[in-house]
């Protein structure tokens, strides 16, 4: 039977954090490929202090401060292996990493995506906030078909010999103003938001982790049987 380990790894540095996904990303290529063994599924909990990320087709003129403001501003810059443009990770973020194998979920990688935008979605909906997809654009929208399109979640994965890494920032009591020093995803004319700003009031990051905890293993764990 399938199952999932979850961990949360609590406030930590972003390099730390990168370094033990690879690591239990590597332990599951020998489990699967040398060992020839089942292999198991896990989905990280953690929280960085300011960080922004560059992906793979990310593009530096994106990055709208030079470094001395980020001395400022206490923020340090990553290049990273994961799909998409730049980010921002920081206090008041929930960041998911799912580290699976997705043999193990009969998935691809879109319908993966898919699928980590549908747990989002799940999970606002309880706070009675409708979010939606938003075409040629991953992540977790609200409002987005008109003018007032904003983006309450980010996600970026990679997908190493069927076994993902990296995953979803999930902005709920986040400094949004972080944001005005980056074109979120590469985005020039679309906004971000957070739980917080849509709800008027500062939210329980504990209560939201278990939310997401339970839609995660609602989606992978029932839909994928």
């Amino acid at each position: 039977m399938k199952k999932i380990i979850f961990h949360d790894w609590q406030i930590i540095d972003f390099k730390t954090a990168w370094e033990k996904q690879e690591s239990i990303l590597g332990n599951t290529h020998h489990r699967k490929f040398i060992e020839k063994q089942p292999t198991e599924n896990h989905f990280v909990f953690c929280e960085h202090p300011h960080v922004f990320t560059i992906g793979k087709s990310g593009n530096n003129n994106n990055l709208l401060v030079d470094e001395k403001f980020l001395t400022k501003i206490q923020a340090t810059v990553f290049h990273i292996n994961r799909g998409g443009d730049i980010t921002y990770h920081g206090p008041g973020q929930i960041v998911g990493y799912p580290i699976i194998d997705l043999e193990n979920f009969g998935l691809g990688v879109k319908k993966y995506i898919e699928q980590l935008e549908e747990v989002i979605i799940r999970t606002l909906a309880e706070y009675n906030i409708k979010a939606t997809r938003l075409k040629g654009a991953t992540g977790v929208w609200l409002d987005a078909h008109n003018k007032n399109v904003r983006k309450i979640c980010a996600i970026g994965v990679r997908v190493s010999r069927g076994v993902t890494m990296h995953g979803f920032a999930f902005n709920i009591n986040t400094n949004l103003k972080y944001f005005s020093y980056i074109n979120p995803c590469g985005f020039t004319d679309k906004g971000v938001t957070s739980l917080q700003k849509e709800l008027g009031r500062n939210v329980d990051m504990a209560k939201v982790k278990s939310k997401i905890k339970k839609h995660f293993q609602d989606i992978f764990l029932t839909n994928n049987q």
